[in-house]
């Protein structure tokens, strides 16, 4: 009895590890996953802000990246994204022109999301990465950019875009608290995103709701 006894705990022990070795880059990829697309979602806010916050962790040593964008963890990398950002974070105060971004940037957030989210993307094959990326990660920078959008442009309509430097103030503020918190707490601002998409549609929903009936009334 000893001996099948030794020989159980030797098959507990293989099971253990076995299940240990299994649940440990199942855990860091899922981790990946949500700092991704919570950086990718950032994006949305503000193109240039996530790749930046991005290259300073990744160059202090404090976030992992993918082997083929091991070149953000460099010094010209932070200078080159920081020039950027300053770029980007001006032009965004100049009257009209920051409706013009708005639509200019559309297409470069959702490639923007991408890139950030398969930047962070370990431990998963080329296809699934950036399939996750292209999908998910452009996906949740288009929607954030939709919704910041339908904010900017009713602004403009109220206002006659006086209240539009607020709503840029928000959007960098929002860029960069979304980075930082998808780095400390991952998972978590995604909850934001969904709270705040729901808030841009059902504000588009509404503004819809209000020019069909006076369309209607006008006919």
């Amino acid at each position: 009895s000893r001996g099948l006894g030794d020989v159980y705990k030797r098959q507990s022990y293989k099971r253990k590890n076995t299940f240990m070795e299994w649940i440990q880059p199942t855990s860091s990829t899922m981790l990946s996953l949500l700092i991704g697309l919570g950086l990718s979602a950032s994006c949305g806010f503000r193109n240039y802000v996530p790749p930046f916050i991005i290259s300073l962790a990744a160059l202090g040593g404090h976030l992992e990246l993918s082997e083929n964008f091991a070149w953000m963890a460099t010094l010209p990398a932070v200078l080159a994204l920081g020039t950027a950002v300053a770029l980007e974070v001006a032009a965004y105060y100049l009257p009209l022109v920051d409706n013009l971004l708005d639509t200019i940037a559309a297409p470069a957030a959702v490639v923007a999301g991408a890139i950030v989210s398969a930047s962070v993307f370990t431990d998963m094959s080329p296809v699934m990465k950036w399939s996750l990326a292209l999908i998910a990660g452009g996906g949740a920078a288009g929607i954030v950019h939709a919704s910041m959008a339908v904010l900017r442009g009713g602004s403009t309509a109220t206002t006659g875009g006086l209240g539009n430097p607020l709503i840029s103030t928000v959007e960098l503020g929002g860029a960069v608290g979304a980075s930082i918190l998808s780095l400390l707490v991952p998972g978590l601002f995604l909850v934001a995103v969904l709270i705040l998409a729901g808030a841009g549609v059902r504000i588009w929903m509404q503004r819809r709701a209000n020019v069909l009936p006076a369309s209607g009334h006008s006919v």
